[in-house]
């Protein structure tokens, strides 16, 4: 076994750690006073004009389909250097994002057919079109397979019904995978489908945001007898819960990888501040909490980093269900910054309270984590359920 990485991942974690200095990190400040300042509304953090630059430069020095098939115009370079990627981004507090956003990248290479190939694929591969998913209901969270959103056929089309809530990215998408019932009988066993609905569909609306912690600005989405064709189903007729859970565990993979970017950004901090701050006579750095406090922190940022990279790792190797792992790393990892924050921000005592300091922002963005994508209560039921049902895997 081989623990070190590939030259090309090493080189490409200097590129993108480069242009996290020189292009992220200036406008942190900035991305602070915009989150303090829209309050309730759903105002981006990064301007759309400086948005766009940052895209054309990322794509200049080809931080570009990073992980989208090279029939699409994409690299085709794999998860590992994706998630290297992810991680390195998160270094920064910028939430700059590259497109396209991989989760739904891996649910449309999987299950796009026919039109929907050149219509949706490949316009998304490239950056040109901008998509969300619909599963969270009010009454459906982790559990997804309570969701109540039906589509029925009626008169040669699908008439969808029902309401979604903390969608993310909704109002910015030019089209919505939305997760709908189509036979209540069955549900996650051959009962649900995906289905492609255009923005401006008649009987999709959009009315609200949510205020949230953090950088988080989900909306709620209603569906009132929205009408879409057979070519808008996404995938197979009722089989949309595995490719889904597949897709919520490449989610869960980026998720892990931020937490581990936010993380050395936070042990930095830590070992800089424990260097240069002293109190009644001494270094931090000669306090045994404070040793202990960057000991834990480092060793913890590892063992998830291991665990990362192994998913990271199988999932280029063709791995299919890897649903456990990703519960695994995504479980570890979001409980794991949090820790490091917490101490992170304990060590820097009232500064680390205050918006000086990207510490309070990385704080509330890394508790959302342990709540989406699934909440770490569901991610330890789910592994305990398997391991009762099936005993240690072999590997």
């Amino acid at each position: 076994m081989d623990f070190h990485l590939p030259d090309e991942i090493r080189m490409m974690r200097e590129t993108v750690a480069r242009f996290v200095r020189s292009e992220l990190m200036p406008l942190e400040s900035l991305v602070i006073r915009r989150e303090a300042e829209r309050g309730l509304g759903d105002a981006p953090l990064i301007p759309p004009e400086v948005e766009a630059e940052l895209q054309e430069k990322a794509r200049s020095i080809g931080l570009w389909g990073i992980d989208v098939p090279e029939e699409y115009g994409g690299q085709n370079l794999g998860y590992l250097m994706k998630c290297v990627v992810w991680q390195q981004l998160r270094y920064s507090i910028v939430p700059f994002v590259l497109p396209p956003d991989s989760p739904n990248l891996y649910l449309l290479k999987q299950a796009c057919r026919g039109d929907q190939i050149k219509e949706y694929l490949e316009p998304y591969a490239r950056g040109e079109k901008k998509s969300c998913i619909a599963i969270t209901e009010p009454s459906a969270g982790s559990d997804a397979a309570a969701i109540e959103t039906r589509a029925e056929w009626k008169n040669n089309k699908w008439v969808i019904n029902g309401s979604k809530i903390f969608i993310s990215h909704a109002r910015k998408a030019d089209f919505i995978i939305v997760i709908a019932v189509t036979h209540p009988a069955k549900r996650a066993h051959g009962g649900m489908t995906a289905f492609l609905v255009d923005k401006g569909t008649p009987g999709l609306s959009i009315p609200s945001n949510f205020a949230m912690i953090g950088e988080y600005a989900p909306y709620a989405i209603y569906l009132d007898n929205v009408e879409v064709g057979d070519d808008k189903v996404l995938g197979e007729v009722g089989q949309a819960f595995a490719p889904m859970q597949n897709r919520l565990s490449v989610r869960r993979m980026e998720l892990a990888a931020r937490s581990l970017g936010m993380a050395d950004r936070c042990l930095q901090l830590m070992i800089e501040q424990a260097n240069r701050r002293s109190t009644f006579g001494a270094l931090l750095a000669d306090r045994q909490a404070v040793q202990w406090w960057i000991a834990d922190s480092y060793q913890e940022i590892e063992m998830c980093r291991l665990l990362l990279y192994r998913l990271a790792w199988r999932l280029d190797q063709g791995a299919h269900d890897f649903r456990l792992d990703a519960s695994m790393v995504k479980l570890q990892a979001t409980e794991m910054v949090q820790r490091v924050v917490d101490r992170a921000i304990q060590l820097h005592g009232g500064m680390g309270l205050s918006k000086d300091l990207p510490l309070e922002y990385i704080y509330r963005v890394s508790r959302v984590y342990r709540i989406v994508e699934g909440a770490s209560e569901v991610h330890r039921w789910v592994l305990a359920r398997n391991l009762l049902k099936n005993g240690v895997p072999a590997d």
